[in-house]
């Protein structure tokens, strides 16, 4: 195994017996690092996964310039139509509530089913990506779980041979996303759900998820407006805007998350104006939602929180809950949770059944995989970093990355941190980098690479990504020790650590080819400083990147 980059340069800081021990785990533990992209998926589900791994799949390859906005360039609805015809129209069986927005989609998502759970409905869920199983796109009824592999399965024998025809129909231009998507909304009608929650895949207007009719829509929701798949988007937070509200049915309520810019509210607004469309706001300035502090509730990090809704604007709407405990952290979180809570509200005043204490329960048992999620010390223990403190996050936008440096200056504002990065190449790296270097007691960043969807064709080389980091610690006047760089050598070589003052107020780059090696080297790095001061590894900068840690917790 090619133990490059700074772990070669610690040699020198530890004894020879540490050294050893340190490199014969590495080595022992070679074939578990190679492996490092996730769990393989449940052998039941072969046949069905090797069928969709045959479709094109944009997740691997990265979506075309246009190919969400509402034009000739964009994705042609009309195939996804005609499946669904096909299919029976399985979308016209039940209830739904839509939801799209450049970031917080599958938390509200996730908030809003929690919350009709809790009162006892039996719901459908479908978001994307998966973090370990393609299986968790789709959740049922009461518990929320995953898909069953036996009820996937089941349902794809009885659908193949429609498939089959649908994609020849269709020359094989039916993509992976839109197969999928027919076969979520086939399960939710065979299933007979109560209502599902849809989250959209890219844009709105021409989403495969788009399909859902008026009489069909119990509500929209649009939770934020970002820069992020600008040339899928139309190249402009406009265009972008007028993407998403292209869920927007005519006569059904659209609620709103935010805060928007004030020119993009205004686009969303008109649009739900021209159809005919009550809008609901959680950003309303009479709506109040505050974190009172951070505590540890049930063995897990949770922030108290305040929320008083009263939206006097097309709909009088009306919540008071105090001391919710969100085990979902962060004030973009809160905005998440306050979403969809307004979409409660809404059905509600629709007639759906819905208690206050519902929507307590429900925001307070959300838990995703993946957001700001601190794994315990049998889980390090586990991957071998024994007293690790790790934090996985799927950011991977300016605005994510904004907010994931706010939490852990919230959460361990005492916190020595080491950052493991690996993104997909479409994203802004320059404008991500920016934002978690603005954390206190940043002692190393190390840039890797994972698999994006199964697939290296949209990863960015550790190598590219370092550059970017490097721009980006120039920008903003941050002092970094490259590995590479002679006055970083003497320091590593010639010094240890504890007398190392440079390294105090400097923080080592360094670009690495595996993730686990990148996290080893950072436990390393943090145990080797004296004191008793916390220090905390965090994995970011894709949701692949959290899969491959999370996957090897299984191994």
């Amino acid at each position: 195994m090619k133990n490059c980059g700074v772990f070669s340069r610690f040699t020198s800081l530890t004894s020879r017996k540490t050294l050893a021990s340190s490199t014969a785990r590495l080595m022992n533990n070679f074939e578990f690092v190679r492996g490092f992209s996730g769990l393989s998926e449940d052998p039941e589900l072969k046949e069905f996964t090797d069928y969709m791994d045959n479709l094109k799949n944009y997740e691997k390859s990265g979506v075309p310039k246009a190919a969400g906005t509402d034009s000739e360039d964009g994705f042609d609805l009309g195939r996804m139509r005609r499946l669904m015809e096909l299919l029976g129209n399985p979308q016209s069986k039940f209830k739904a509530v839509h939801i799209a927005g450049t970031k917080g989609k599958g938390s509200t998502a996730a908030f809003l089913s929690n919350i009709l759970r809790a009162e006892g409905y039996s719901v459908g869920c479908y978001t994307s990506p998966h973090i370990r199983t393609i299986r968790e796109r789709i959740s049922l009824g009461n518990l929320g779980e995953p898909v069953s592999a036996k009820a996937l399965s089941c349902l794809f024998q009885r659908i193949k041979m429609i498939l089959d025809q649908a994609v020849e129909l269709e020359d094989g231009r039916l993509s992976h996303f839109e197969v999928f998507t027919a076969t979520a909304f086939s399960l939710f009608a065979q299933e007979n759900v109560d209502i599902a929650i849809i989250e959209a895949g890219l844009g709105g207007a021409r989403d495969a998820t788009n399909v859902i009719s008026s009489s069909g829509l119990a509500a929209a929701v649009i939770t934020t407006i970002g820069e992020e798949h600008l040339a899928a988007l139309g190249g402009s937070l406009e265009s972008i805007a007028m993407a998403k509200a292209g869920i927007i049915k005519h006569g059904r309520p659209l609620v709103l998350g935010g805060p928007f810019l004030p020119h993009i509210e205004h686009i969303l607004r008109d649009k739900a104006s021209a159809m005919c469309s009550p809008v609901v706001s959680a950003s309303d300035p009479g709506n109040r939602s505050t974190i009172k502090d951070i505590s540890e509730c049930r063995g897990k990090h949770c922030q108290s929180c305040d929320m008083v809704l009263k939206i006097e604007r097309d709909f009088q709407l009306f919540i008071e809950l105090f001391d919710v405990k969100l085990c979902m952290l962060g004030t973009h979180q809160l905005q998440n949770a306050a979403t969809a809570t307004c979409a409660a509200l809404c059905l509600r005043d629709q007639g759906w059944r819905i208690a206050d204490g519902s929507v307590r329960a429900g925001l307070e048992n959300t838990i995703l995989q993946g957001r700001t999620q601190i794994l315990g010390s049998k889980e390090a223990e586990a991957l071998g970093l024994p007293g690790a403190t790790l934090l996985l996050d799927g950011a991977h936008t300016k605005e994510s990355a904004k907010a994931l440096a706010d939490i852990i200056q919230m959460t361990f504002p005492e916190a020595r941190l080491v950052f493991v990065v690996a993104m997909a190449s479409d994203k802004d790296h320059l404008a991500f980098a920016k934002e978690l270097l603005s954390v206190r007691q940043l002692e190393a960043v190390f840039l890797t690479q994972v698999s994006i969807a199964g697939d290296m064709s949209r990863t960015t080389s550790a190598s590219l990504l370092k550059d970017c980091w490097i721009q980006a610690s120039r920008e903003v006047g941050v002092d970094i020790l490259d590995y590479r760089d002679a006055e970083c050598d003497k320091i590593l070589e010639n010094q240890s650590i504890q007398s190392a003052g440079e390294l105090v107020h400097r923080t080592i780059l360094s670009a690495e080819s595996s993730v686990m090696s990148s996290m080893k080297i950072g436990n390393q790095i943090l145990r080797a400083r004296p004191g008793d001061q916390l220090g905390i590894i965090v994995v970011t900068g894709s949701l692949y990147i959290v899969s491959s840690v999370l996957g090897n917790l299984q191994r």
